[in-house]
């Protein structure tokens, strides 16, 4: 092989590999401009929705249709939610909770991340009658029910 071929071969493999870096570099930037181009911007996409696991989509879906039993129902019966560092546990004080802060709501998942032993999501969740506020949303799982989930405030 030449010296030229080889400089050439080279090249080539230095220019394919800084485009599959740029590549995954774009990843972020492809989610961000796809969230912000959406026909509905209030939707979750159903590609991020597949990727819930059965009582995380429960919980999305029962938010979506205003159905507090569904989310209630979501949970362990000694779950525990953490909203922003107040502790909620159990079905009839989650039900309480939901019924008053949640139910009436729209939740966008903007972002899910599997994790052992649950999931996470970024989401944009909007009260009734308010603009929404981005959230990280870390869900425990055990026997298919949601056993703890954490609702901080996103960065």
């Amino acid at each position: 092989m030449t010296r030229r071929r080889w400089w050439g071969l080279a090249l080539g493999l230095a220019v394919l590999l800084a485009a599959a870096a740029v590549t995954l570099s774009l990843d972020p930037v492809r989610a961000t401009v796809t969230e912000a181009v959406r026909s509905d911007p209030t939707a979750s996409s159903p590609q991020t929705l597949d990727q819930l696991p059965p009582a995380a989509r429960a919980y999305v879906d029962a938010v979506a249709a205003k159905n507090l039993d569904g989310l209630v129902a979501a949970f362990a019966p000694d779950g525990v939610v953490v909203d922003v560092g107040r502790q909620i546990r159990g079905r009839d004080a989650i039900r309480q909770w939901a019924g008053n802060e949640v139910i009436g709501g729209r939740l966008t998942v903007l972002r899910a991340t599997a994790r052992p032993g649950g999931t996470t999501m970024l989401v944009v969740f909007a009260p009734g009658g308010s603009g929404g506020f981005r959230a990280d949303y870390a869900f425990d799982l055990s026997g298919g029910l949601i056993s703890r989930a954490e609702l901080t405030y996103a960065d």
